[in-house]
């Protein structure tokens, strides 16, 4: 494993300083700027550019001496001891520098050391300087490059080592030169292709340790058997598939391990003669035992069996057993004896029966979690020293009577059962943790809380309860319960007056309930909370009295219906907030934030309203989410129905550090793409970071060198390992992606479904409300995988981790694990249908809580994705994860049309949720920016998608720092360099009238074709539209930008540009004048979409490729009508109707801001008014977004010119009541405006 040398342990000083190596009056050695470092008994220098490559000299110092060097200031000589001494020379930079190594360095040079540690050097031979001390007894040069040649020969002249560890090199064959050496106890050459053990290994008599993992030996010498004090022998991970029988000889052996054979039967008798106490014979193919007398294996207290096939066990024949392992097989029976037995593991087997006698009375663990059990065993409650006892994920029903009366139990899990009822006789048991989630309870024992005085954590969620039992009978409480997690129950107001007893409760989790209130005069009774989840309730209000919590760090509040903002912000320990999905109108923040405040999420309000200076004051917070400028999905933009929408959430762990990332690009390199990921660092952040920022670009690179969707997928996971780069190399991360496409070449076809995972991160997809699963988890569970990795001398430790590292086998970074851990990726590709309703993408954390179905069956009611998400993510917390969690929930509505080409009327979005008013996950407020991008918190940049140019990172996030005023930082700039694959667009909602919804047509934003170039409008469907000759639109603060089907002058028939719009180059603009007008429509013309503008030039890149645009919902009073084009071309009727869909799917409670939040609804026909929020005209015909308001461009109208204002616009309502063939004069458009 690669280490860097400043954060070794062994480093006691380090510094860049002027080096000279030999005499000093030799002319030939000159001062050279050194990498110098004093690490355990050795002084390293070298250079400041190779000091990690390990090109360094070492200069042992034991036995030395360190002098001053009167001739130069500062200036220390090191010298070695031995006949063939060498000096180095290193002058400090100051006094106090040349002190403190000249102590320290004397301390090493006067000290005998008998102990050296070269782990991880990069040796190929062993240093010469490491012979001039002969005192060593001790000596670690694992993980090198040393090989078994003539060079290890030298080790015979440490005449007193007793320890050798020589694990994880080259030697390939054994080094016989230690077995010259009679003082050695300990000896490891694990992990070094050996094939065979000498016979000479027998002179090595005083040998009590002997490791030789994870070699290729399938036999031993019968020599070894004069190791008589050989206590220890390692054999695991070779090729052994019998017990030697020459172990037998060995009187001393306590300690057998033999794990990763290839062992098929135990054979008792081959143990009989032995004399070990603990058997390690885990990962071997063992699937029976042939017993023998019981009797003669007295000697055996610790038996390992775990990870292999066994169907059942008989450990009777151990009467003096203490600890079984038997996890990971299919033993339906499992018998012991229980006289000496003090810990049974036996989980994740089929287990129906369990027979212990006598009772074991000196039982503290029992783990038969994940078995087949129906009933407990009636003796358990007769176990007077049982402290831990998990029963989860069982059949059982019932519990025996007095099992909560016992007075040792101390942890209690039986979640994941059958249980309607908990027995109803307490006692005063010791009891402290009690886990009952995910039963059918209906209630908890009316005494719990006031005879089990030692209850400290209680989850019970995921149940049936309707109350709670009371916490005490007076005001005097004995209460010390700190947690209780009653996530998703049926609990209603009546039950919060039963937690006022629990002075001490920290953690509250009543989340997914049926609360419409939390009286305050409650809540004013927990003044030691610090954690509160009241997601998914009713509640329109926090109580005020959480001002009394002066430890509360955490509120999570979301799906609900609150309107008020809670004055948490008052609470200095506030560290996270969470109110998304509510019905906020504003926010009231003190003058000084929380100083440890670090999360703020209030995505999913429709209504609220932020002004610029409470902006700038959430701009501080490490992660603030808010809606971002709301655009529709790809496929609406081409007048298609809405294919996808999703939502996503995080959430940190207990430690506050958020070791997940999500990404979601709702339109990938074309309109009829998307791309989802979650990553996880598990305890880092930095991988998952570098996989967000980077992934998606890597994948639209692989995209375009193969079409094979197998192989661009496992490409990008390839090439993203390299990009991970050092930070790859120590630090690893779980990755999980989602490709929505539809094959170019094939314009019938329909989308599929790619799905590429390594780790722990899932993707599920529901079809038919069922749970699909699109992702494999690698881990030593497959075989394949096992095999693979033990080919490549892999040691698989108890904890099941790859040399302790990782469980996973196939997982981003960790390269110094290849070629055992691999990033190569499960590949899986599946055809869209109808019948696929969504699909998730989660991390670890909400696996590890949430199983599929569960998940599947959460949220297939949850038409919103971010509110799915976000109750995936409480959920997981509810159940008890403590990690980070990310959820991507991607709703999909996919017709059964898809195939075919034919015109149809759009899918209505799906409707709105119940807890609250706020839009549907097709609606604008819950789409995310087309670009892909995550949301754009300000100053969050982990949640900036590479993919987005620097101009639209710098207009996004300067778009969620502004108001009405000055409005120029709502527009994006359409500028963008002429390879980029899309255009990023916003658009604004705002009610249609009837009349509107009945006929407003909004177009696409479409490059402009030549004629020969533009495909028909007719011989597109629903699902493939071909891209039209249409209108382009843009949110321009509350003005927006529209034209009819022709406007752009360039029809298939017409290609005469029409006034306003010229050629500039590779860019086309389009000058247009907006006024307040309002214009009938006849059926036979396609009324156009109504909005309003001051005069602005637009500027689109060069025409290819198609881009995918945003339509834009037209606001209410205001129309603007273009002239058509001069030949007066049909609408179809058809195209209406894609039009209304889309506008009606649209709809909102007010007017859209620029920051992503609804205003209350404003009709104004006032001219001044209006263009004071439209954008001035900057030069060169582009709008800009700065992040900063500039009061210099807002447009104002002065006072003398309102009149002629007025004037203009009477003429424009007069000319619009002409026949709508008329044709217009070319300046047309010009105004004095």
């Amino acid at each position: 494993k690669p280490q860097s040398i400043e954060s070794s342990e062994r480093v006691q000083l380090s510094g860049t300083y002027n080096v000279r190596k030999g005499k000093l009056q030799l002319p030939v050695n000159r001062w050279t700027r050194r990498q110098v470092i004093l690490c355990g008994t050795c002084l390293i220098v070298s250079s400041v550019k190779e000091s990690q490559t390990g090109k360094m000299h070492i200069l042992p110092l034991i036995g030395g001496k360190v002098e001053e060097v009167k001739k130069h200031n500062h200036c220390l000589a090191f010298s070695s001891a031995g006949p063939q001494s060498q000096t180095y020379y290193v002058s400090f930079d100051s006094f106090t520098e040349h002190l403190r190594w000249h102590r320290h360095a004397a301390k090493m040079v006067s000290q005998r050391i008998n102990s050296v540690d070269l782990s991880c050097c990069s040796l190929e031979q062993l240093p010469p300087n490491l012979f001039y001390s002969q005192d060593l007894t001790h000596l670690n040069l694992k993980h090198n490059f040393l090989s078994a040649d003539q060079r290890l020969q030298q080790l015979q002249r440490f005449s007193r080592l007793r320890s050798l560890n020589l694990s994880n090199n080259h030697l390939s064959q054994f080094p016989l030169a230690i077995c010259d050496i009679p003082t050695l106890t300990e000896v490891n050459l694990s992990c070094n292709y050996l094939v065979s053990v000498p016979c000479s290994v027998g002179a090595m008599t005083n040998l009590q340790t002997f490791l030789l993992d994870g070699n290729n030996l399938n036999e031993l010498p019968g020599e070894l058997g004069s190791l008589q004090r050989l206590s220890y022998l390692g054999l695991s991970f070779n090729h052994f598939n019998h017990v030697p029988q020459i172990l037998e000889q060995l009187p001393s052996m306590e300690k057998l391990c033999m794990a990763g054979n290839s062992l098929e039967t135990l054979t008792l008798q081959n143990f009989r003669l032995l004399r070990v106490k603990h058997i390690d014979l885990r990962l071997n193919k063992i699937s029976s035992v042939v017993p023998d007398e019981p009797d003669l294996l007295r000697h055996v207290t610790q038996l390992d069996v775990r990870d292999n096939r066994l169907t059942e066990l008989d450990a009777c024949v151990f009467p003096k057993l203490e600890m079984l392992h038997c996890e990971r097989n299919r033993i339906a029976c499992l018998k012991a004896k229980g006289s000496f037995l003090k810990g049974i593991y036996a989980s994740s087997n089929e287990l129906q029966q369990l027979v212990i006698s006598p009772v074991p009375s000196n039982l503290t663990y029992m783990d038969i979690s994940r078995n087949h059990m129906e009933a407990l065993p009636d003796w358990l409650c007769e176990a007077k020293k049982l402290e831990v006892l998990d029963v989860s994920h069982n059949l059982i029903a019932e519990l025996p009577a007095r099992l909560l009366c016992s007075n040792s139990l101390r942890k209690l899990s039986v979640g994941y059962n059958q249980l309607q009822k908990l027995p109803e006789r307490v006692e005063r048991p010791l009891l402290e943790v009690l886990d009952v989630q995910h039963n059918q309870l209906l209630e908890l024992p009316c005494n719990l809380f006031l005879k089990c005085n030692s209850l400290r954590c209680v989850n019970a969620s995921a149940n049936k309860l309707e109350h709670m039992p009371p916490s005490s009978l007076s005001e005097d409480s004995h209460s010390v319960l700190q947690e209780l997690y009653l996530t998703n129950n049926r609990l209603t107001d009546k039950c919060v007056p039963m937690l006022t007893g629990h002075t001490h409760l920290r953690v509250l989790h009543m989340a997914y309930n049926h609360l419409q209130t939390f009286p305050a005069s409650k809540m004013a009774k927990l003044e030691e909370l610090e954690e509160v989840d009241l997601s998914g309730n009713m509640l329109k209000t926090v109580p005020t009295t959480i001002m009394n919590c002066r430890r509360m760090h955490t509120l999570i509040a979301h799906s609900n219906s609150i309107e008020v903002f809670p004055e948490v912000m008052q609470l200095m320990e506030m560290k996270c907030v969470d109110l998304s999905c509510n019905e906020l109108s504003e926010i009231s923040l003190p003058e000084n934030l929380p100083p440890k405040l670090q999360e703020l999420d209030l995505t999913g309000n429709p209504r609220l309203n932020l002004d610029h200076k409470t902006l700038e004051q959430l701009n501080n917070i490490r992660c603030f989410r808010i809606d971002p400028p709301p655009t529709f999905s790809s496929n609406e933009t081409t007048g298609g129905p809405a294919v996808w929408s999703h939502g996503y959430t995080e959430a940190s762990g207990v430690k506050n550090k958020l070791c997940v990332a999500a990404l979601s690009v709702n339109s990938f390199c074309g309109s009829r793409e998307a791309l989802y990921g979650v990553f996880d660092g598990d305890r880092n952040v930095e991988v998952p970071y570098l996989l967000q920022c980077t992934m998606n670009d890597v994948l639209a690179e692989e995209i375009h060198k193969t079409k094979s969707e197998e192989d661009y997928m496992t490409n990008t996971f390839l090439v993203m390992q390299r990009k991970l780069g050092t930070a790859g190399q120590k630090l690893g991360g779980s990755a999980a992606l989602c490709h929505i496409r539809h094959d170019p070449t094939d314009p019938g076809g329909c989308f599929t479904l790619t799905a590429a995972n390594v780790g722990k991160c899932q993707a599920i997809l529901c079809r038919d409300g069922k749970p699909l699963p699109m992702s494999l988890l690698h881990n030593i569970g497959l075989e394949e995988e096992y095999r693979r990795i033990r080919q490549h001398r892999a040691i698989i430790t108890e904890d099941n981790k790859v040399n302790g590292v990782t469980d996973s086998t196939r997982i981003m970074g960790y390269s110094f694990l290849y070629p055992a851990v691999l990033p190569c990726p499960h590949v899986q590709t599946i055809t869209l249908t109808s019948q696929d309703e969504f699909f998730i993408l989660g991390s670890r954390g909400l696996w590890d809580a949430v199983s599929p179905a569960e998940a599947v069956e959460a949220v297939r009611n949850v038409p919103d994705g971010l509110a799915a998400a976000k109750k995936l993510c409480t959920l997981a917390q509810g159940y008890g994860c403590t990690d980070s969690i990310s959820a991507v929930v991607v709703q999909l509505s996919v017709s059964e049309d898809c195939c075919s080409c034919c015109c149809s009327e759009p899918a209505q979005p799906p409707p709105s949720p119940g807890l609250g008013p706020y839009p549907s996950s097709s609606s604008a407020i819950k789409e995310r920016p087309s670009d892909g991008s995550l949301p754009v918190p300000p100053s969050s940049c982990s949640e900036i998608s590479s993919e987005i140019s620097t101009s639209e990172m710098s207009s996004e996030v300067g778009s969620t720092a502004s108001s009405d005023e000055p409005p120029q930082s709502s527009l994006v700039l359409l500028h963008e360099q002429a390879h980029h694959p899309h255009l990023h667009m916003h658009h604004q909602t705002h009610p249609l009238s009837t009349h509107q919804q009945a006929h407003a047509t909004t177009q696409p934003c479409q490059y402009l074709f030549p004629s020969s170039e533009l495909p028909s409008a007719r011989s597109c469907c629903a699902l493939h539209p071909v891209c039209l000759a249409g209108s382009f639109q843009r949110q321009l603060s509350s003005a927006t930008f529209s034209s009819a089907l022709s406007d752009n002058g360039l029809d298939s028939e017409d290609e005469e540009p029409i006034a306003g719009v010229f050629s500039n180059g590779s860019r086309v603009e389009v000058e247009a004048d907006v006024h307040c007008l309002k214009a009938e429509c006849s059926p036979q013309t396609s009324p156009p979409s109504s909005s309003t503008q001051e005069p602005a030039l637009l500027t689109l890149p060069p025409p290819p490729p198609p881009p995918p645009c945003t339509p834009e919902p037209p606001e209410e009073g205001i129309n603007l009508n273009f002239g058509e084009a001069e030949n007066g071309l049909e609408r179809d009727e058809s195209w209406q109707g894609v039009g209304a869909g889309a506008a009606d799917g649209g709809k909102s409670g007010g007017k859209r801001r620029v920051n992503g939040s609804v205003a209350q609804q404003e009709q104004s026909h006032n001219l001044i008014e209006v263009a004071a929020d439209a954008p001035s005209k900057k030069p060169g015909g582009y709008f800009t977004a700065p992040a900063q308001p500039d009061p210099d461009d807002q447009f104002i109208i002065p006072p003398e010119l309102e009149e002629e204002v007025k004037e203009i616009m009477k003429q424009h309502q007069q000319r619009q009541q002409k026949p709508a063939g008329s044709e217009q004069p070319s300046d047309y458009y010009d105004t004095p405006l």
